[in-house]
């Protein structure tokens, strides 16, 4: 929500070819569904929606090196104490062949299998009832106030807000990015922080780290097609 700058700095670094939009209100979110990132909709020349929101990547995961020790030294204590954190993340939908879905449609058009009808993506998007239309209320208000530093405003509107729409992911995540990231004095991995660093007040009744513990293999990143 403030880190436009931020965002901006990775985009001309990477100098890419193709608009890139930094949507800090989360307009695209309340617009199309998203609900975790990374999310992908599909949406052909004439503007029609092909995919709703899904789990979607380019291709095999690649991070940092910095990013990368981190992750294979938690994994080693994890495997260690007999767990897998990680589970739930790695299954339901396949990021590394997804992007061969995109591919197929963009050689064959409507006539990709993977390509929906618009009754067929109207019956999978979605639908936002009240609950989840005040959730997004909510949020905008939160966001409002961090803005203005009313930071318990903003915390009581994001705790109502995950109350009311516990599985949207992209609502958990931005608040506890932002207190993370502040509690780790910014840098490469205080953006990583989604989860109290020791002796934190922590303003939230979860974290990443928690609530994907308490998530279903598959759930996380639902499966919505095979390639």
């Amino acid at each position: 929500m403030d880190g436009a700058d931020a965002v901006r700095e990775f985009i001309e670094a990477a100098r890419p070819e193709h608009p890139s939009l930094v949507d800090s209100d989360h307009v695209l979110e309340r617009t199309f569904g998203v609900v975790n990132i990374p999310n992908v909709v599909w949406i052909d020349e004439a503007g029609t929606i092909v995919r709703p929101a899904e789990p979607g990547w380019a291709g095999p995961a690649e991070y940092p090196e910095w990013l990368a020790s981190i992750m294979e030294e938690r994994a080693k204590q994890a495997e260690a104490a007999g767990k897998d954190p990680m589970a739930a993340l790695r299954a339901g939908q396949d990021r590394d062949t997804y992007a061969d879905a995109i591919r197929d449609w963009a050689a064959h058009g409507a006539g990709s299998r993977f390509a929906m009808t618009p009754d067929e993506v109207i019956a999978a998007s979605q639908p936002r009832d009240a609950g989840r239309s005040e959730a997004a209320a909510r949020f905008e208000l939160g966001a409002h106030a961090w803005r203005a530093g009313d930071r318990d405003a903003a915390f009581a509107h994001w705790r109502e807000t995950h109350r009311l729409d516990p599985d949207n992911w992209t609502y958990k995540r931005q608040a506890w990015s932002l207190v993370g990231n502040e509690a780790a004095g910014g840098g490469d991995f205080g953006r990583f922080m989604q989860f109290p660093a020791p002796d934190q007040e922590w303003p939230f009744d979860g974290d990443f780290n928690t609530d994907t513990g308490k998530v279903k293999p598959g759930d996380y990143y639902p499966k919505t097609l095979d390639v």
